[in-house]
């Protein structure tokens, strides 16, 4: 609301985005208030704009703190690949 969003949408950001983290992780839970989700339409925009922003957000946090993907990762994927080849052709 500080930023000039209406009290339905931020209050819909809020659900949204705790869900979205939740979601993310092995055992999540959704915070809805699905009568007002149904009914007021600022409230589920502002539920799945939080939804999606947190989710993506708690995902790329996660996979910066496990390494995924990282150099190291597709440098070994590469050198295994590589021997995998050589060890095939043969």
């Amino acid at each position: 609301m500080a930023e000039g969003y209406p009290a339905p949408f931020a209050s819909g950001f809020e659900d949204g985005c705790g869900s979205g983290r939740h979601a993310a992780q092995a055992l999540g839970e959704f915070r809805k208030n699905v009568p007002v989700y149904l009914s007021d339409r600022q409230y589920a925009t502002g539920w799945d704009d939080g939804f999606r922003q947190c989710q993506a957000s708690a995902i790329a946090d996660f996979q910066r703190h496990v390494g995924i993907d990282s150099k190291e990762d597709r440098d070994w994927r590469h050198a295994k690949d590589q021997g995998w080849g050589k060890a095939l052709g043969r």
